[in-house]
């Protein structure tokens, strides 16, 4: 056998790492690229706006000004709202959207693992949750308060409702989308209908389900704002309702800001758990 033959596989095994390392590096510039790009459209946007403002473009009382509204913000955290401190503001809030988000994914899962598994439970309660889902949540949330009055549980009562049913049709599909062949070899082994569902059909769902906890965790804060909108004695949303009565554009947008970043976080930790239970999923090959 000639030397070329012998050394070609070495060349080319040690070409392996260089792509490999090529693809790392070209990722890691696409990332400070986007990352790069984004900040600067938000400074962009800002700055915009806020020349707008001063050149009275726009109107600042209506509009308010981006340096108004951080001095807003500053305001609150170093001397606290008229509620009393923006910690307190912010847990009240969050302490009803964690909630509400938790009841309405552990119901939405059972009932959506259920029904995907039990045809005879689906065609039975399959019409009720489509005439349920198709009521406006939002209008529900007056209706919670009057029931449950001004403390947290209209405003948990609320984020159940637009939680329960984006994780609900997602376990569902979920369960509906199985492998057969999967369910199949179980049972050959001898599992259980009990075991087929806690370890075939629940794993193979999970992918689904996260898809909907990111969307649904949005959803429990909306419940919770509008409800303190509605009505309630401390939150971020009756901060945006005292601020509409006060005509205080700045302060409506710094409560906005403020549950942007909320959002964010959430959805920074449930991005950072998802990937830690799906480590062997290959990049790119979620939902």
């Amino acid at each position: 056998m000639s030397p070329e033959v012998i050394g070609a596989p070495v060349v080319e095994t040690a070409k392996a790492p260089d792509r490999t390392q090529s693809r790392a590096r070209a990722a890691r510039r696409r990332k400070v690229l986007i990352n790069a790009v984004r900040v600067l459209l938000l400074v962009g946007v800002l700055g915009l706006w806020e020349a707008l403002s001063r050149a009275k473009v726009i109107d600042p009382f209506n509009f308010s000004m981006p340096s108004q509204i951080w001095d807003q913000i500053y305001t609150w955290v170093t001397h606290g709202t008229a509620l009393g401190s923006l910690g307190e503001q912010i847990w009240y809030t969050l302490y009803e959207a964690l909630l509400g988000w938790v009841l309405g994914v552990v119901t939405g899962v059972i009932l959506g693992i259920a029904l995907g598994r039990i045809t005879l439970l689906a065609d039975v309660l399959g019409p009720y949750i489509k005439v349920l889902n198709s009521i406006p949540r939002i209008v529900l949330a007056p209706i919670f308060v009057i029931w449950f009055g001004l403390g947290p549980a209209s405003k948990v009562a609320s984020a159940v409702v637009l939680v329960f049913f984006p994780v609900f049709f997602n376990a569902f599909q979920g369960a509906r989308e199985v492998d057969r062949n999967l369910v199949s070899n179980a049972r050959i082994l001898g599992a259980s209908d009990r075991r087929v569902t806690l370890q075939v059909v629940i794993p193979s769902a999970t992918s689904w389900i996260f898809t909907s906890l990111h969307v649904s965790f949005g959803f429990a804060l909306i419940g919770a704002i509008v409800g303190e909108y509605i009505g309630a004695t401390k939150g971020i949303g009756l901060l945006v309702a005292q601020s509409q009565g006060t005509f205080n554009a700045a302060g409506v947008y710094a409560a906005m800001v403020i549950l942007a970043v909320v959002a964010l976080l959430a959805e920074g930790l449930l991005t950072f758990a998802e990937r830690r239970i799906f480590r062997w999923k290959p990049a790119g090959s979620e939902h």
